[in-house]
């Protein structure tokens, strides 16, 4: 299913994915710790990489790869995997599932959604 509309909303960082009437927010480190490529997902069942400390990541810009996907680029560096279609939409009608099985993954293995970079504020 292609979306209807997408739009970046950088102050509430999420990525809103309209399909139908029906439009469905996710959030940058959403998509940032489900990215499709194999950095996170492994070569192969049970070789997926826990992603942690992306809680404030950002999202820098969004590239069509085609007319079958999006290519995400974080601020982090991570610019690998292609976000098609189908992924898209099973990430929105999954996502509150994906995401308790993400926190628990993280509390399982002692780790954090903070990230452990120090971020300096201008004064």
């Amino acid at each position: 299913m292609i979306p209807k509309a997408i739009k970046v909303k950088k102050v509430s960082h999420c990525l809103e994915l309209t399909y139908g009437e029906q439009p469905y927010e996710l959030s940058y480190e959403f998509l940032r710790v489900h990215s499709p490529s194999a950095e996170v997902r492994g070569h192969g069942v049970g070789n997926e990489v826990l992603q942690s400390g992306k809680k404030d990541v950002v999202l820098l810009r969004i590239e069509p790869a085609g007319n079958y996907a999006l290519k995400l680029v974080f601020d982090d560096g991570h610019d690998s995997g292609l976000y098609d279609w189908s992924y898209l939409y099973h990430l929105c009608t999954h996502r509150d599932e994906l995401w308790t099985d993400y926190l628990q993954r993280l509390q399982q293995a002692g780790k954090s959604r903070d990230s452990a970079q120090i971020n300096f504020k201008a004064l």
